[in-house]
C-alpha cells in the first residue's frame, strides 16, 4: 500500500438521471506518469473534479487514500493542501498580472502582514529556473506564449508544494517545441519524485511518456496497464470497447475537374499594417478534400479568416467561388455565398455554451427558420433534431446546454449548425483538437460524406497524420506564403516539415 501516491476506490457519482462514474477503481504509484485516456464523457473530469475537490465528499460513494491513508477533501482548498494540484486544458492565470504575482497568487508570501514583494520575486525566478522558462518574473503574462503560459501553471502547482499534479489535455494549444519542453520537464519532475496524471487524447504523446495507463469507458474503470504491455491500437480498442480498423477512414472517389474555388494573387495586411498573407493562389475542387499544413504562425488559419470576411485590413487579389468573382466583406457575405468555418476554438467563436442544443445549431441558418420573419420554433425544432440525429450527437435532450456536453458533441453541434447552411465549401480549422478518438472516427466519416456529395472540405491541421490520412492534395504555407504542394501518393511528413519550416524540396 505505501508504494502508492493515490488510491481511488469504488468511486460512485451521480448526476440528475445520469451516473457518471459507476465503482471506479484507479491507483497511481508514486514518481510516475499515469495516462488517463477514455473517450470524452467516459468521465476522466469528473473522477479528477472529485479528486481536486470540485465535487466534495458527500457528493460521491467511494474512498480515496493519499500515501496510504484515507482523505475526504470538502472544497479544492483541501486538496490543494494535501499535494494535490490539477491543470486544466483552459488555463487559470490572470492574464494582466505578472509572472511572479501568478505564481503566488491566493498564497502570497507576507512579512508582519504585508506581501513581501522582494521575496516573491525572488522566489518565482527560483521556480521559473527550477523549470528551466527564461522568463522575467516582473513579465506580464498575456505577453507570453500559451505554452509558456502552461509551464508558468505548472510552476504555480509546484509552489504549493504539489506531490500529485494532474495535467488535463495539457498539450492541446502547443506547438511542437512547447511540447517538447513540457515532455522535458514532466521527465524531470518524475526524477524528483513527483507524481502525475496524463489526461490526454494524444496517444503518441502516451505512448513515449507515461509509465502506466489507465482506460475508462462509458463511467466505468476498463483496466490498468503498463506502457510495455500496450500499443496506440490496444488503448484505442479498450477506449472505445471495439476495433477501429483505420484511424484515418479515407475513401477513393472521383473528383470532379471543376473548380469551386479559385483564389488568385491573393494578399491580406491587417490593421496593424503586417503583412500576414503574400501573394497566395490556390483552387479547391467539388468533392475534393484539401489539405492546409504549416507550424503556428504561418497564416493558415488568418487566410480563411480573411476569406470568410472575419479578418479586418487590406485585401488584394481576387476570389471566385464557381466561376463568380466575389468580394465577401463579412461572414454573412460568406454564408450568402455557400462558405462554412468551423473555428479552431469551438468554444469561444463557434457555440454559446449557455444556450441550447437547438438554439446553437440554427444560429448560422435562422433565415431558414422564419416563417413570415418570425421564428418557427417547431421548424427550428425539427430541424435541429433531424441534423443532430445524422450527425449521431449523444446528448440527454435538444434543450442540454452546449457547455454541458463533451468536447466530441460539441463538435457535432458546431458541423449541424454549418451544414444546416448547406454549403459548397466547409473550412474545417483544426476539426479534431482535444476530440477522443472514437468521435474523431465519426467526424471522419462525416467529411468523406460530405465530400461524396460535392461539398469543397479544407481542412486546416496541426497534427500531420490527420492531414495526411484525410487529405486528397495537401498545400504547406510558411510565414504566410505557400511553400509546397503535394497530391497524396507523393506527401511524406518530411516533404510537409522541410516546407513547413521554409525549406525546398530538391
Amino acid at each position: 500500500m505505501g508504494n502508492y501516491a493515490l488510491q481511488m476506490k469504488a468511486i460512485t457519482k451521480e448526476f440528475p438521471g445520469v451516473r457518471a462514474l459507476d465503482n471506479v477503481t484507479f491507483s497511481v504509484r508514486k514518481g510516475e506518469i499515469h495516462a488517463l485516456c477514455g473517450e470524452n464523457g467516459a468521465g476522466k473530469s469528473t473522477l479528477m473534479k472529485i479528486l481536486s475537490g470540485v465535487y466534495p465528499q458527500g457528493t460521491y460513494d467511494g474512498e480515496i487514500l493519499i500515501n496510504g491513508e484515507n482523505v475526504q477533501f470538502k472544497s479544492i482548498k483541501e486538496s490543494q493542501n494535501a499535494g494535490v494540484a490539477i491543470i486544466y486544458q483552459e488555463l487559470a492565470l490572470v492574464e494582466e498580472m505578472t509572472v511572479a504575482e501568478n505564481l503566488f497568487l491566493s498564497h502570497e508570501l507576507m512579512r508582519a502582514k504585508i506581501i513581501d514583494w522582494n521575496k516573491i520575486y525572488a522566489e518565482a525566478q527560483k521556480w521559473l529556473d527550477h523549470i528551466g522558462l527564461d522568463v522575467d518574473p516582473q513579465t506580464i503574462v498575456r505577453e507570453l506564449t500559451v505554452g509558456k503560459q502552461q509551464l508558468i501553471e505548472i510552476a504555480k502547482a509546484l509552489t504549493r508544494k504539489t506531490d500529485i499534479l494532474i495535467l488535463d489535455e495539457p498539450t492541446a494549444a502547443l506547438t511542437e517545441s512547447d511540447v517538447d519542453i513540457l515532455m522535458t520537464l514532466l521527465n524531470d519532475l518524475r526524477k524528483k519524485g513527483v507524481t502525475c496524471i496524463y489526461i490526454s487524447h494524444k496517444l503518441g504523446e502516451v505512448m513515449a511518456l507515461a509509465d502506466s495507463v489507465t482506460i475508462i469507458r462509458d463511467g466505468q474503470s476498463v483496466s490498468t496497464d503498463s506502457i510495455e504491455e500496450l500499443s496506440e491500437e490496444k488503448i484505442i480498442t479498450k477506449m472505445v470497447g471495439r476495433e477501429l480498423t483505420e484511424l484515418f477512414p479515407y475513401e477513393v472517389r472521383v473528383i470532379s475537374r471543376e473548380n469551386i474555388v479559385d483564389v488568385k494573387d491573393y494578399s491580406v495586411t491587417n490593421s496593424v499594417g503586417k503583412k500576414v498573407i503574400n501573394n497566395v493562389s490556390f483552387t479547391l475542387k467539388k468533392g475534393e478534400i484539401l489539405g492546409f499544413s504549416g507550424l503556428m504562425g504561418a497564416g493558415r488559419t488568418e487566410l480563411f479568416i480573411s476569406l470568410f470576411g472575419g479578418l479586418k485590413g487590406n485585401r488584394t487579389g481576387t476570389v471566385l467561388i464557381d466561376g463568380q468573382e466575389t468580394n465577401i466583406k463579412s461572414p454573412t457575405d460568406a454564408i450568402k455565398n455557400g462558405l462554412a468555418y468551423v473555428s479552431e476554438d469551438r468554444k469561444r467563436y463557434g457555440l454559446v455554451l449557455g444556450m441550447d442544443i437547438t438554439k446553437n445549431t440554427t444560429l448560422a441558418a435562422l433565415n431558414k427558420m422564419m416563417k413570415i420573419k418570425v421564428i418557427d420554433n417547431a421548424l427550428e425544432v425539427k430541424s435541429a433534431g433531424d441534423i443532430t440525429y445524422k450527425m449521431n450527437l449523444k446528448a440527454p435532450n435538444l434543450e442540454a446546454l452546449v457547455g454541458q456536453l463533451s468536447g466530441g458533441n460539441q463538435q457535432k453541434v458546431v458541423l449541424s449548425k454549418w451544414l444546416l447552411t448547406n454549403p459548397k465549401v466547409l473550412i474545417l480549422d483544426e476539426p479534431t483538437r482535444g476530440i477522443d478518438v472514437g468521435a474523431k472516427y465519426e467526424i471522419y466519416k462525416i467529411i468523406n460524406e460530405l465530400a461524396n456529395q460535392g461539398v469543397g472540405i479544407v481542412i486546416i491541421s496541426s497534427e500531420l497524420p490527420e492531414v495526411l490520412g484525410m487529405s486528397d492534395r495537401i498545400i504547406v504555407m510558411a510565414e504566410g506564403e505557400i511553400t509546397g504542394e503535394f497530391l497524396r501518393e507523393e506527401a511524406t511528413q518530411e516533404k510537409i516539415m522541410t516546407c513547413a519550416t521554409g525549406g525546398k524540396i530538391s
